[in-house]
């Protein structure tokens, strides 16, 4: 089956009509319920893998916190308000990716100590 068959009866029934602002909070809903079932279905012992994935995301959004309040900064805006809106908003989305990344760490370090052999 083609996408073109596909996608014909979605235009007859007007999905095209949706705001985006919906169509993406739809995603953000649907995310957060694959997120829940897939973090809960894991076994335990690939839980410490798990939280490095988690960290290396926050790492990717980092980076595209910085690209974007860079990029924004970098065009030529409409008002110069816009660009200190989205340097702050940068700004914020870098500092708290940070604060993601650095206490994932610390909890994936006490899930591995717990893993060692204590010394006696």
């Amino acid at each position: 089956m083609s996408l073109v068959a596909i996608s014909l009866p979605a235009h007859a029934v007007g999905v095209a009509d949706i705001h985006p602002s919906v169509f993406l909070a739809g995603i953000f809903v649907l995310a957060c319920f694959v997120g829940y079932y897939v973090v809960w279905s894991v076994t335990p012992a690939l839980h410490t893998p798990l939280m490095s994935v988690t960290n290396a995301i926050s790492a990717v959004v980092v980076v595209g916190a910085i690209i974007a309040a860079a990029a924004t900064a970098a065009g030529a805006a409409a008002a110069s308000n816009d660009v200190w809106v989205a340097r702050w908003l940068g700004a914020g989305a870098v500092f708290l990716a940070s604060v993601n990344i650095f206490g994932g760490f610390l909890v994936t370090r006490r899930m591995l100590a717990m893993y060692k052999k204590k010394e006696r």
